[in-house]
């Protein structure tokens, strides 16, 4: 009777608005919350059949969700560990309790923003037992190409080393300029020579010696040979015995502005790369390369004027250093700064992307998981593709309006009062119907 079916539809409404009523606590409850997404209660009307012009109430049905793709403001922080995403990308985590078992890929969460802090391990860990995760770089800063589609290359971001590991010197790319008048007649053939320091395999300081002898002519008729003999000596050896010598040439025809002409090995060490500008030799703790320059071309050893005249030197390799700071940019690399003045990359942390941001699956503290309904997730470089970029020093702010909130409030409460209000007419109508049989 259609009676009854009002007396169902007041109470449905009840339920629904009860309903209502809870995400807008909720959303009051988390307005400080960082990262809280605010959830929407959506009403259905519900139809029933009808016939010969009586009408039977339905009611409404109600369901929820949570709007993950509403962004909070971005606050600035002073810690550098506090991240948030500007974009619809998403920072991977786990969980302590996932690390602890050494099975982080079983807990493969999503945040929006997160502090977090080195624990006692340097594992960066927030407030509520979250860690971050992030692709490791190699030694020397580089990231290799990780699967994108699956989390199996990320790993917990541990910031506990306090120093940096050493890095032998490899290569040493030197720009001087030999004097030409060194290689004429009636030169007293003064030898110059340059001392370089580089770090061996266990950090320490070695120093090579770098000479270099100029051929002078006998005779005044033979004009100037424009060769010298390069003798490369190194500190850890035997002293007196040189591990590379070469003899250089210079070209001194017009244009060609005193660059090399040719590389002699005379020491048996290793042909000239012109490709590269070096030649290569072993020193006493592995090979190294010294950079000459190549034939022809400005750059590396020249021969002009009168004068012995070192211009740069370039090398890599680096002694044992303290980490003094840490930085994580907008792409998401984790940097770490050396009191030895070089800067190395640690990790990267990318961002995730998924189809239906909204379909995730909410857990606790602000996280949460991939579901069939979102879809697939792909893990981006942060500024790169449609996830936005990282930042450090922020975090993202809840995303409920409270004076909206209230607004709604007001609505559910006079909603709710009006459904009571109808249970109440329904039961005096049935009371009247109880009173006509007396």
């Amino acid at each position: 009777m259609t009676i009854s079916s009002s007396l169902n539809a007041a109470v449905a409404g009840l339920s629904a608005n009860a309903s209502r009523l809870a995400t807008i606590s909720d959303n009051i409850a988390n307005s400080a919350t960082n990262g809280y997404k605010r959830a929407t209660t959506e009403f259905h009307s519900m139809v029933v059949g009808s016939s010969k012009g009586k009408y039977a109430a339905g009611g409404v049905r109600v369901t929820t969700q949570r709007m993950i793709d509403q962004r909070g403001s971005i606050t600035s922080t002073n810690n550098v560990t506090d991240l948030a995403v500007r974009g619809r990308g998403m920072i991977p985590v786990t969980t302590e309790s996932a690390l602890g078992l050494g099975n982080t890929a079983s807990e493969f969460l999503l945040t929006t923003t997160g502090s977090f802090r080195p624990d006692k391990d340097g594992f960066l860990t927030s407030e509520s037992e979250l860690v971050l995760l992030g692709w490791p770089a190699e030694p020397d800063g580089t990231v290799p190409n990780f699967p994108r589609d699956t989390s199996s290359g990320l790993e917990p971001v541990q910031i506990s080393s306090a120093q940096s590991p050493s890095a032998p010197t490899s290569f040493i790319d030197l720009a001087l300029n030999l004097p030409a008048t060194s290689t004429e007649f009636g030169s007293d053939g003064e030898m110059e020579q340059l001392t370089i320091a580089y770090y061996d395999t266990l950090g320490k300081v070695q120093e090579l010696t770098v000479s270099f002898s100029p051929t002078v002519p006998a005779t005044a008729a033979a004009g100037a040979t424009n060769t010298w003999t390069m003798t490369v000596e190194d500190a850890a050896t035997i002293a007196g015995n040189p591990v590379a010598e070469y003899d250089l040439e210079f070209d001194d025809a017009p244009g060609a502005g005193g660059t090399l002409l040719s590389v002699t090995d005379i020491g048996g060490s290793g042909a000239h790369d012109n490709t590269t500008g070096r030649v290569s030799f072993m020193v006493d703790s592995g090979p190294m390369e010294i950079g000459i320059g190549m034939i022809g071309e400005q750059g590396g050893f020249t021969q002009l004027s009168n004068s012995f005249a070192p211009i740069s030197i370039d090398k890599d390799g680096n002694p044992v250093g303290t980490m003094t700071s840490i930085e994580i940019d907008a792409n998401g690399f984790v940097r770490a700064s050396f009191d030895t003045g070089i800067t190395r990359v640690l990790y990267q942390i990318p961002l995730v992307n998924v189809t239906n941001i909204n379909g995730l699956e909410t857990l606790d503290s602000q996280t949460y998981r991939t579901t069939p309904t979102s879809g697939n997730y792909f893990m981006w470089d942060a500024g790169d593709g449609p996830t936005g970029d990282l930042l450090s020093f922020a975090l993202e702010e809840s995303a409920t309006d409270v004076a909206g909130e209230l607004t709604a409030l007001i609505q559910t409460q006079r909603a709710y009062s009006t459904n009571a209000k109808v249970i109440t007419t329904v039961d005096e109508m049935l009371q009247e119907t109880t009173n006509i049989k007396r």
